[in-house]
Order: structure tokens, then C-alpha cells, then sequence
């Protein structure tokens, strides 16, 4: 078996066949098979334990709807209150036996990962002292799986980025500080050519972040030696040396060498502090991790956890709020596309939105400097704003345009589900949608997305003028009516209904159009009532598990740059658990990530020829 690792457990499979599958045949096949997956859910696949955990996103979907009664459907049989026990404590345990022989560990295989344009820019800005942000100018990034602008399976390589790719490097070189770039100059104690090689191994050695290698030197010194031979001086000579390490893959890509195994194996000391850089500082290592990779210390965990939270103290680890959460919450978008209608909206200035999207960046850069728990991003007495934002939420006594942090005395307002940011992206240019807001916490807070709509399902008003003496609200009851739309709407609209005492620009309102009241009231599937946004949270806290490996779920897929797979789930579930036994502070998180096997783990092969 080479170096695969397999993990030993329980028999869950020995009643699959006599107790579970027939329970699956009685109530789900005749909906959920391959030639009639409705919802995009076929059952058929599941033949035992190990096709199980191949399955195991749609087995936490399974669990969820059998508990909150919502499959099978009204109108279909169903199963007996101890059929129905026995298929959730089943689908429970096997999600819940990681360490099981019907599952290899393995840690996946990202590839080669090309920076997106903010690594690109913050490693220049530390391996030049350049901060111009030149990648700005670059095509934008696409997003992934995990839907974040690191997934290395999206960050292609158009030929005009090349060109830009030049272009940026004169520029960068152009502006650099030569005391950045000249580790030695030519003297009475070292020739050019010392001086240069001198210069070219410290550059690229940052440059590629690891040790150059002497074939890779010598390239780089040829350019060097026919830009002199051509007359250039010594620094114009060196810059062109410089540029072409610049636009080598071994700088704009973090290549990690394969290695001679057939199996998962621990990447090296430099590729770690690599994939520990552009997770916390969305750039290069420092001279300190490179110290630690040359001693081959950093898989040391006393040495890991010291470097970890060095990292975190440092004020770039900021990038982490900044990259991480904006695009977990979508809200970086509002300074790209999404914008409400102006003329009904003359309050929502650039300056307003601006502090809107610095809201949960702040909140959550202080949560991880602090180590406060996860859980305050559902439900928190305090948040950050500046003088207009304040004023937008109905905060006194906040003065100045920078951002800081204040308390609320409001339970409505926090959390991510009360920011100004979050409220803005969930509606309409011309009015509020329970149905994207209620769309967005079952997949950005629950990460329990519904399936998508049907062809042909019509669509609601563009605005929240009542007609035919109907609320808004009312007509959208309506159309939920709908066989075709009731069983997502009955999920995502009672989430929405619990926001709607927040405008389309996130402010608090009691009445909508016509001033009629704001209806606020809502009722979960599984049958649980609140009004209003305190009462929503009161019972999403109630839920905090899916938040919990949601959000860990998200963190490991932007930390390895790749889509998570089946395969990562018992390294979610050994965080989650970990996360539950300490607080759910934000360093049990961040550590989790960094220890898990696909972190620290890399293999060349598909798994499936690797055992062979």
C-alpha cells in the first residue's frame, strides 16, 4: 500500500443491508435514484459504508431534512417515528466514525498555484518594498471551489497576464529601492560577477522561497552576464537579472516539488512555510519562517504554534480578514456590482458603502487578534463603525472617519446578520428580498444551500409597492403556494422574514411601503416561531453546529486554494469537535487548519492509482 494510511473502526456496515437499505427503498428510491434525482439527490448510490463516505455532503443533508420532518414530502408515506430514529442515528454514526477501513486518508492534490492578484501584490511589496499595488492592473481572478480567488484550479494564465506580467516587473524594479535589491556591490573585495551571483542567489532564493538551485542561478547569471557584455552598468544589469526572476513560474506560481512516494506524504519545511504565509498574510514568508524552514524546524509543533502566533500578531495578518471575509460573505462584490437604486437611496454614498464593507472586515481581523469565539460572528454586543456608518445604524456619540470598535445596545444589530454590508447584498436595487437573504444564511452562515429554482417560476415585483391591497409580503406568501416552490421557500423565506426590519441599505425600519407594518415573524421547518432579527439569532444559535463546520469547512478550502472533497470531511469534523471543546475561539480554528492532514500532506497521484 506504499504510504497510504488506512484508519480502522466499527462495523457500521454490517446492518446496512438488512436494516437501513430497505428503510431507503420503503420511503427515498422512488424519488432519488439516478433516472429521478429530485433535488439533485440520488440515494441509489448508497450501496454501504464506503460509498457513504464518498457521499458525505449529501448524507448531512439526509440527516438534516429527516430531522426536521421535511423528507419524504407531505403527501408521501412515511417512515415510523423509530424507522425514521433509526436512519438518522445510522447516517449520524457513519459521519460521525471518521476512523473508518472504508476510507484512505487523503490530503488531496492542489495544483500548481498560481498567486492571485492580492499575493502577487503584497509579495512584491515584501520581497521589494514596492506597496503599488501593480496587480490591480491584472485580469481579475475567477473564484473556485470554496468561492474564494486562491483556488489554484481557476487562476489560469491568459496570455495578456504575461505582458502584464513584464510590464510589472520593470515597473516594480523601477521603483524599488536599491538598498531592497543589493545585498553586496562590486568593490575592492568583490568583483561584479561576485557581486552579482551574491546579489541574484539572496533575491531569488526570497523570490522563489526556497533555496535557489545552481541551474537556476547560472540562468539567471547568464542574463546578467550578456546584459554587462552589452555594455549596461552594473545595476541596470542586475535589475534585467532581477526582472527575469520576476516573471519566472517559480515566482509567480508556489510550485511544490513531487516526490518519488506512490502514497500522501508531509511536504517540506519550505513549501509549509509557503502554504502558512499566503494563509494568514496572503504573502511570502518572512526571513523568520524562512530561518525555521532552513533548520527544518517548522513541523516541530511547539516551533508551528510559536510561528502561528507570531503570525497573528503581525499587522499583515489582516489580509486574512481582508481576502477571507469578504468573499465568505460576498461583500466584496458591493464595490464591484452590486448597488442599490441611488434615486430611492441618496444616502448609500461611496464613503457609506465603503465603511459597510470595512465593517466585518474589522470585526473579524479583532476576533482573530483578540481569540474571541466564532460564535460572536452570529450574535455580538458590539461592532465596528465610523462616524457615517454610526449614523446609518442609529449609533450616537461616534465621531471621525476612522473605523473603531463601539458596543450595541441593540440585539438586533449584532453579528454579521445586522451589518449594513450583509443587508445591502441580500437586496434588490429597489427594495428588500426575504428570499436572498433567507438563500444566503442557509448558505453562507448554515452552508445548507437549497437546490436551485425551477424553470419557469415566475417572477416577483422589482419593487415593494403594494398592488391589489397586498403587501409585499402577502404576494410573495402567494408564491410559495406554488407545489414547485414550497419545499425551498418554506426553508429560505422565514429566514429572510426575520431580517426585514432592515431596509434594502441595512437601516432599521418598522414599517415598509405605504406604512404598512413590518411583518417580521417567521417559523422555522422545524416548526419553531420568532419576530425579528434577536429572535432569528437566538434560535441560528441553536444551530451553531452547522455554522461551526461551515465556516471551517470554508477556512480549510481558502487555506489549501482548493475545493473541499469527501476526503476532507473527517479533518472538518476533528476541528469542529476541537472547536467545541475550547470555546470555539478563533486560534482553535486557525490551528486546526494548519495541523490537518491536508494541510501539512500532499500526494502526486489520483488516490484510486496510488493504491493500485
Amino acid at each position: 500500500m506504499g504510504n497510504l494510511v488506512w484508519i480502522s473502526s466499527s462495523r457500521a456496515g454490517d446492518v446496512f443491508p438488512t436494516e437501513i437499505r430497505p428503510l431507503l427503498e420503503t420511503y427515498c428510491l422512488k424519488c432519488h435514484t439516478a433516472a429521478k434525482a429530485k433535488g439533485g439527490a440520488n440515494l441509489d448510490e448508497f450501496k454501504g459504508v464506503a460509498s457513504v463516505y464518498k457521499n458525505l455532503k449529501l448524507v448531512e443533508v439526509v440527516i438534516r431534512q429527516l430531522r426536521e420532518n421535511d423528507m419524504p414530502p407531505e403527501g408521501k408515506p412515511q417512515p415510523k417515528p423509530d424507522e425514521r430514529a433509526k436512519l438518522i442515528a445510522w447516517f449520524d454514526k457513519t459521519l460521525n466514525d471518521i476512523d473508518s477501513d472504508a476510507i484512505v486518508k487523503d490530503p488531496g492534490r492542489v495544483l500548481i498555484h498560481r498567486l492571485s492578484r492580492t499575493e502577487y501584490n503584497n509579495t512584491i511589496r515584501d520581497l521589494t518594498g514596492v506597496d503599488t499595488k501593480p496587480a490591480d492592473k491584472f485580469p481579475a481572478d475567477g473564484s473556485g471551489g470554496g468561492g474564494f480567488d486562491n483556488n489554484a484550479d481557476t487562476l489560469f494564465v491568459p496570455p495578456i497576464l504575461m505582458e502584464k506580467y513584464l510590464a510589472a516587473a520593470g515597473d516594480v524594479l523601477d521603483a524599488a529601492d536599491p538598498a531592497k535589491l543589493f545585498v553586496e556591490r562590486p568593490g575592492s573585495d568583490s568583483s561584479n560577477k561576485d557581486a552579482a551571483k551574491k546579489n541574484l542567489e539572496a533575491f531569488a532564493t526570497k523570490a522563489f522561497r526556497r533555496p535557489v538551485e545552481k541551474l537556476e542561478l547560472e540562468r539567471l547569471m547568464n542574463v546578467y552576464s550578456r546584459a554587462e557584455k552589452g555594455g549596461a552598468p552594473f545595476e541596470v544589469a542586475m535589475k534585467l537579472a532581477y526582472k527575469a526572476a520576476l516573471v519566472s513560474p517559480n515566482f509567480l506560481f508556489r510550485i511544490e516539488a513531487d516526490q518519488n512516494l506512490p502514497g500522501p506524504y508531509q511536504i517540506n519545511d519550505y513549501e509549509l512555510a509557503s502554504r502558512l504565509s499566503y494563509f494568514i498574510w496572503s504573502s511570502m514568508p518572512d526571513e523568520e519562517l524562512f530561518k525555521q524552514a532552513k533548520k527544518k524546524k517548522l513541523h516541530d509543533p511547539k516551533v508551528l504554534d510559536e510561528q502561528v502566533k507570531r503570525m497573528v500578531a503581525d499587522p499583515k495578518s489582516r489580509a486574512l480578514a481582508e481576502t477571507f471575509t469578504t468573499q465568505w460573505l460576498g461583500v466584496r462584490s458591493l464595490k464591484t456590482g452590486t448597488s442599490p437604486d441611488r434615486g430611492k437611496f441618496p444616502q448609500y454614498t461611496n464613503t457609506l458603502r465603503d465603511a459597510m464593507v470595512n465593517e466585518p472586515v474589522e470585526f473579524f481581523d479583532a476576533l482573530v487578534r483578540n481569540d474571541e469565539s466564532i460564535l460572536t460572528l452570529l450574535d455580538a454586543q458590539h461592532t465596528f463603525v465610523n462616524e457615517e456608518l454610526a449614523k446609518h445604524y442609529g449609533i450616537p456619540d461616534v465621531k471621525g472617519a476612522n473605523m473603531r470598535r463601539v458596543a450595541l445596545t441593540d440585539p438586533n444589530r449584532g453579528g454579521v446578520l445586522g451589518m449594513g454590508a450583509v443587508l445591502t447584498l441580500t437586496s434588490y436595487p429597489l427594495r428588500t428580498s426575504p428570499v436572498l437573504r433567507g438563500k444566503w444564511v442557509l448558505e453562507e452562515i448554515l452552508g445548507t444551500p437549497a437546490p436551485p429554482p425551477p424553470a419557469n417560476v415566475g417572477l416577483l415585483p422589482p419593487d415593494d409597492k403594494p398592488k391589489d391591497n397586498m403587501t409585499f409580503r402577502q404576494r410573495l406568501e402567494l408564491h410559495r403556494q406554488k407545489a414547485d416552490c414550497a419545499a425551498c421557500h418554506k426553508r429560505m423565506d422565514p429566514l429572510g422574514f426575520g431580517l426585514e426590519n432592515f431596509d434594502a441599505i441595512g437601516r432599521w425600519r418598522s414599517t415598509e411601503a405605504a406604512g404598512k407594518p413590518v411583518d417580521a415573524s417567521g417559523t422555522l421547518v422545524s416548526g419553531e416561531k420568532f419576530t425579528g432579527p434577536a429572535e432569528l439569532k437566538t434560535l441560528l444559535m441553536k444551530q451553531k453546529n452547522d455554522f461551526v463546520s461551515n465556516l471551517t469547512e470554508r477556512m480549510l478550502a481558502y487555506a489549501l486554494g482548493r475545493g473541499l472533497e469527501f476526503y476532507d470531511v473527517p479533518a472538518v469534523r476533528r476541528i469542529c469537535a476541537d472547536l467545541a471543546k475550547n470555546g470555539y475561539r478563533s486560534s482553535v480554528l486557525i490551528n486546526g487548519v494548519i495541523q490537518s492532514f491536508p494541510f501539512q500532506y500532499r500526494r502526486n497521484t489520483p488516490i484510486e492509482e496510488a493504491k493500485k
